[in-house]
């Protein structure tokens, strides 16, 4: 039976409510995936509290599955945005019922006009061994997770300066790429790595290779026919 306190969030939920949560669930996955197997990652729907959970992520760490109710903290929350309308996210300790200790985040959603929907959850169990928890977040090639490349900068002229970089001693260090080609292989390989959607790559390009600006686009419009 559901408290009157709790009856405007089920009464009101909309089919946008529901597709607003579904567009979550990737980002569940996405989070799950990159801390790794010791983080459970959960989406509370507030259209059914004793069903609560839509979405979940190695759920074996709380025993809970899609179907399984709100928590206690869960209505504290959703109490506490009633009166207050405190949307701000916690994070805090707390205990599973097998005791593993879990650090934890829980962030407000919102839906169709900003109205909170639901919950988006992260569990961090820290009970394991800390060397196993740490070996999850260290790169191995014996599995999927391939070390890759990636620019951090501020500015677009650093990301462009950076992959310009890579491409040419990517390119310059190909035995199969001939001197008369490699403008062209070092332009493809920019095009498909999606530099050019960038506004100054093209002049950048340019300049670096030494060929005209019309020289990239020709290349480019060859690439993509």
């Amino acid at each position: 039976m559901k408290t009157t306190a709790y009856a405007s969030f089920n009464a009101e939920f909309t089919d946008k409510d529901r597709e607003f949560l579904v567009t979550y669930f990737r980002l569940a996955d996405t989070i799950a995936d990159f801390i790794g197997p010791h983080c459970e990652v959960v989406i509370h729907s507030f259209e059914s509290l004793e069903k609560s959970v839509v979405k979940i992520v190695n759920g074996h760490h709380t025993g809970r599955k899609v179907g399984s109710p709100i928590t206690d903290l869960g209505l504290k929350m959703l109490s506490l945005i009633e009166k207050t309308g405190e949307v701000t996210p916690k994070s805090y300790f707390t205990t599973s019922k097998d005791g593993s200790l879990l650090k934890s985040t829980t962030c407000v959603l919102a839906g169709e006009n900003g109205k909170p929907i639901g919950l988006f959850c992260i569990n961090m169990n820290l009970s394991h061994p800390f060397p196993e928890i740490i070996k999850t977040l260290m790169p191995d090639m014996a599995n999927s997770h391939v070390a890759v490349n990636e620019n951090f900068s501020s500015c677009a002229t650093d990301v462009i300066e950076q992959a310009l970089d890579h491409a040419i001693q990517e390119i310059e260090s190909d035995t199969s790429v001939n001197l008369k080609g490699k403008n062209k292989a070092i332009t493809k390989l920019l095009l498909e790595n999606g530099i050019f959607e960038l506004k100054e790559a093209t002049a950048m390009v340019s300049e670096r290779l030494g060929i005209t600006r019309h020289a990239v686009y020709k290349y480019i419009r060859e690439f993509k026919s």
